[in-house]
């Protein structure tokens, strides 16, 4: 979907009409409409009061278009349930929830997150000597343990 129409589709939802998101985005009525057929983008800082408003990330609004990545374990970040909240429950788009929440990373060091991966992700395909290899290979390229 484009940005245009995730805006009109979360504003319906939200049962509010053009002038009601104006106000509480601190815009005119026209700026909701023209977001609304195309014809513009609200700025950035428009955007993170629109993802307080309706509660999805940026990127949603936006239409998804970067595959988000946890840059903590390399687990794609395919819906907003799945990424990180800060402490003021804003979305941080760089984490899974899993690994940052609130704030706090879950993971103090590579090897306790590499342990935990290769515990949950070995299987009879994808055994651990291999998952451990794969894993010590891959998350040192992840921005959180560069």
């Amino acid at each position: 979907m484009q940005t245009k129409e995730v805006i009109l589709e979360l504003r319906n939802k939200k049962g509010l009409s053009q002038e009601e998101l104006a106000e509480k985005v601190f815009v005119t009525r026209q700026a909701v409409s023209r977001w609304e057929n195309g014809e513009t983008v609200p700025n950035t800082e428009t955007l993170k009061l629109l993802s307080d408003l309706f509660e999805v990330s940026i990127n949603t609004l936006l239409g998804s278009p970067r595959k988000l990545v946890c840059q903590c374990c390399g687990m794609p970040l395919e819906d907003d349930s799945s990424i990180s909240r800060e402490p003021d429950g804003g979305f941080n788009e760089d984490y899974c929830k899993w690994c940052y929440n609130d704030g706090k990373f879950a993971y103090t060091s590579l090897e306790q997150l590499t342990d935990f991966l290769v515990e949950h992700m070995s299987s009879e395909q994808f055994p651990q000597e291999q998952a451990r290899a794969y894993f010590t290979q891959m998350l040192p390229t992840l921005d959180h343990w560069k």
